[in-house]
């Protein structure tokens, strides 16, 4: 199945180096919310919910189990994503080699990445950020394999085979069924404890 996500043109807000001294100033006042810059627009990122870290450790746990040779880096690390990476954004988990982010600063190149995780929020940007504009941006980074974790839909939707237009193909599975992910990742995911973190 071939997947490609709409794209507007759109006026840049402001320059990427404005965006990142905006972010770190932010930061430093506020740890409530993190700010992503993709597709020319700032958004904010709520903090995390229980629900939304206990699926982030289930995530962890599987990778364990399956005896995965790539990191899993939950949290704040700072990817620059989308067309000539022009964006910023700072997904739910990141999987990649171990040792790939060393020495890097606050915004990573995503070369190495295997795999990016976003899980969704009860917020009301949710849909266009994580559904629309990232599967996108992540896309034309070349990251290999992008895991959409639904909270309202109760669904993990797996993109892969990366273009400059989006995903080309795009798997969908319901919360108690299993998936594989696809290459470079290529292990199994048992996602019936997810039924456990929705509202």
């Amino acid at each position: 199945m071939t997947v490609m996500a709409e794209r507007t043109a759109r006026t840049s807000q402001m320059t990427v180096e404005d965006f990142e001294e905006i972010a770190k100033a932010a930061e430093k006042l506020n740890d409530a919310v993190r700010f992503e810059f993709i597709d020319g627009r700032i958004g904010v990122k709520g903090v995390p919910d229980g629900d939304h870290s206990e699926i982030m450790r289930w995530l962890v746990e599987q990778s364990i189990r399956s005896g995965s040779h790539l990191g899993v880096y939950p949290g704040d690390l700072g990817l620059k994503i989308g067309e000539y990476r022009n964006g910023r954004a700072k997904p739910d988990v990141v999987l990649a080699p171990k040792g790939t982010f060393a020495g890097q600063g606050d915004w990573a190149e995503p070369d190495h990445v295997a795999m990016v995780v976003e899980v969704t929020s009860y917020d009301s940007d949710t849909h266009r950020r994580d559904r629309v504009e990232k599967p996108v941006a992540y896309a034309a980074a070349g990251i290999p394999a992008y895991l959409l974790i639904d909270r309202d839909a109760c669904t993990l939707t797996v993109y892969s085979e990366p273009s400059s237009e989006g995903y080309r193909a795009t798997r969908t599975t319901k919360f108690g069924e299993k998936l594989v992910l696809p290459e470079p990742v290529e292990f199994e995911l048992d996602t019936e404890e997810l039924k456990d973190y929705v509202r």
